[in-house]
């Protein structure tokens, strides 16, 4: 780790080339032809450009502005503006436990695994163990743009796209200033701090930035349901990242990022403490060259803990005392000169992911065993794909091949005093699956587009749902390492209409199928074990709209979801998947009337969706209202307000046999911004 920072710091403020110290120039006679001028040296920090190949599909965005103005200042929160993202529960990450934290789209099914790929500057960010998203790890102030790409995907690390990409690119000092802070608290005591600086160095730049944010929380247990150990969600999270970006030659830069975060959290009894750790590295060549190339290596290291506590006698049960993990890969991607038409991308990526838990088993109380259980998940994958453009036509196909293994599993139990009870290792299990996508896009006339693409893709089994049980209070959910990798496939279409320029109009129709996909499935009221779904059927329609009139700004997602699964001969067959609503909605308006000053409304809507695959415990349909306001005091100082869930609805986030959590209640926070350009 060490040696990563020194290389990023030196490369960072090293002399680029025209600014080194001019050696003594020779002697030069009349007729001697002046020196050629140095090529100018740009470092943008990004990946190469977007290939031609995302305008055939359901492409959504999220600038910055937007991302400042969630009223909650959650990066989950802001992605809820996307028609048919959904995070696993309704909960955000003050009050969710981290290992739960997976986003899926089009009404994929719930899980808390991601189903959706979440990239940041080209790295994976998926935790090496559960598949969920360390959404503490992840600071909005370090954002410069969010692109998220619905249906599957088949370039880079596509086998973990299933049901998209979520790609996020940083911020440098262009975007965010020499140095930015806002410090936040709210009505209940709870506090936020961000602080960054990015100051220019040489050709290059640094980003120094943190977050910190801590309190007492809120009730997530309901008045009728709280007892004498009932507990407010208290957190305690920071999260540091360095990144710093410098030119080795006129088209090439280097990138580098560590970064570490923690977050602590008491879910719904004092005493239940639950927290996940990790540190990151990744180092990234770019090349903007006649030969384009970009090459990744970063590394991983996660570690979680959760203590479960009776709700009897609230007395601890299980101790889930440590889980450690880490995940390392890397990609390398070429693409070639191959005239203006055309954008040919070709390149390999590399995945290993290994984690065991340790956890702690008590009898009424008092330690009666210990257990072990973990493996390791591989996947190595090599793609391609070319986008072409001919005439008012864009055609793009690609494909991937992914050799996936799952090894190294084991299973093993202990009595309390040490002695070995139980030794189970699984056998390794190794398979290649193929994978494309295709589309076109057709510019039928200056302010329209028509667009269809097909699709399919793959996700492996996390370790977490192949060897981790875990139980939610009165429900146990079983693990099983028998799962295996979950398939898709899907067709879209739709278009993208600009009738004026200040409103634009997006509509999609899609119908994706999961075959195999992994699922919580009731086997009686207090046990449920992960299986293979046959499959998760989803068709429906996403449709979203901007539109700008003056200083105000309105945009608007609805998306519609027919989803159920397919499983003949199953309790439920044609029920609709967890944690999938049938309809949910966003609109959000913005008023600017000066530099400085800004107030935004954020209205969302979520239909019913049920906590089990029986469709017995809804979780009920809900409408918040949220609020951004900022606007300046003095120099560089400003005055931000936010509120969230203003009408103070009560929004369930889990049904488990009658016992219910709730998200966040009514919220108001202050505080003040500091801004250096």
């Amino acid at each position: 780790m060490s040696a990563l920072v020194f290389l990023a710091l030196a490369t960072a403020t090293a002399p680029a080339p025209d600014m080194m110290p001019a050696a003594p120039a020779p002697a030069q006679t009349p007729a001697a032809a002046p020196a050629a001028a140095a090529p100018a040296i740009i470092v943008t920090g990004h990946a190469l450009g977007e290939p031609t190949a995302s305008a055939a599909y359901d492409v959504s965005t999220i600038d910055r502005t937007r991302l400042a103005q969630v009223p909650s200042g959650r990066l989950e929160d802001a992605l809820a503006d996307v028609a048919g993202l959904q995070l696993f529960r309704r909960s955000n990450s003050r009050s969710a436990n981290p290992s739960s934290e997976g986003f899926t789209l089009r009404g994929l099914g719930g899980n808390a695994a991601s189903r959706t790929l979440v990239l940041v500057d080209g790295v994976p960010q998926a935790d090496p163990f559960f598949g969920s998203v360390p959404l503490a790890g992840i600071n909005p102030a370090d954002i410069d743009s969010v692109r998220v790409v619905h249906g599957g995907g088949s370039g880079a690390f596509g086998a973990g796209a299933v049901a998209g990409t979520i790609d996020i690119t940083s911020a440098g000092p262009g975007a965010r200033g020499l140095a930015d802070a806002t410090v936040l608290a709210d009505d209940r005591g709870d506090t936020s701090l961000t602080a960054g600086i990015a100051p220019r160095l040489g050709n290059g730049f640094a980003v120094l930035s943190g977050q910190w944010d801590r309190g007492p929380g809120f009730w997530t247990t309901p008045l009728a349901q709280r007892v004498p150990a009932s507990a407010r969600s208290r957190y305690d999270s920071w999260a540091l990242g360095l990144r710093a970006v410098a030119p080795i030659a006129s088209d090439i830069e280097l990138q580098a990022r560590i970064a570490a975060f923690n977050d602590a959290q008491t879910l719904r009894f004092a005493g239940a403490l639950t927290g996940m750790s990790g540190q990151d590295a990744s180092v990234r060549v770019v090349g903007r060259g006649r030969w384009q190339f970009d090459a990744l290596v970063y590394g991983q290291l996660r570690d979680f803990n959760n203590l479960t506590l009776s709700s009897a006698t609230f007395a601890p049960t299980n101790n889930q005392r440590a889980t450690p993990s880490g995940g390392v890969g890397g990609k390398i991607e070429l693409r070639p000169p191959v005239g203006p038409a055309h954008v040919l991308r070709l390149g390999a990526d590399v995945r290993e992911l290994t984690g065991h838990e340790d956890e702690d088993l008590y009898t009424r109380g008092t330690l009666s065993s210990h257990r072990r259980e973990g493996g390791t998940n591989d996947d190595l994958g090599f793609y391609g794909e070319d986008s072409w453009i001919t005439g008012a036509l864009q055609l793009t196909a690609g494909g991937r091949a992914d050799r996936t293994v799952i090894r190294a599993g084991r299973y093993q139990t202990w009595s309390a005093a040490g002695a070995p009870l139980a030794d189970i290792r699984y056998d390794t299990r190794s398979q290649w699956t193929g994978s494309f996508r295709g589309g076109a896009v057709l510019h039928a006339a200056a302010t329209l587009d028509l667009r269809a693409s097909a699709y399919t893709g793959l996700r492996q089994p996390t370790l977490n749902e192949l060897y981790r049980a875990f139980t939610v209070f009165p429900v146990t959910t079983l693990a099983n390492p028998a799962l295996t990798n979950e398939t898709l496939r899907g067709i879209e279409g739709g278009f993208d209409w600009r009738p004026v320029q200040a409103l634009a109009l997006h509509f999609t129709a899609f119908d994706n199928k999961v075959d195999n996909a992994i699922a919580n499935i009731t086997v009686n009221a207090t046990t449920q074990i992960r299986q293979n779904v046959p499959a998760v059927h989803a068709n429906g329609v996403e449709a979203a709209a901007e539109a700008r009139l003056g200083t105000f700004a309105l945009g608007a997602t609805l998306a519609w979801t027919n989803a159920r699964m397919e499983a003949p001969g199953q309790a439920y067959d044609g029920l609709r998947p967890q944690q999938t609503p049938r309809i949910s909605a966003s609109a959000n308006l913005s008023w600017t009337p000066r530099p400085g000053w800004s107030l935004a409304m954020t209205l969302r809507h979520v239909g019913v969706a049920y906590e089990d695959s029986l469709t017995t415990a809804a979780l009920p349909a809900a409408t918040t209202l949220g609020a951004y306001a900022t606007a300046p005091l003095a120099g560089p100082f400003s005055l931000v307000l936010r509120g969230e869930n203003l009408t103070d609805v009560a929004v369930v986030t889990r049904n488990s046999g009658g016992t219910v959590d709730l998200a966040t209640p009514r919220t108001i926070w202050a505080g003040i911004r500091l801004a250096i350009r």
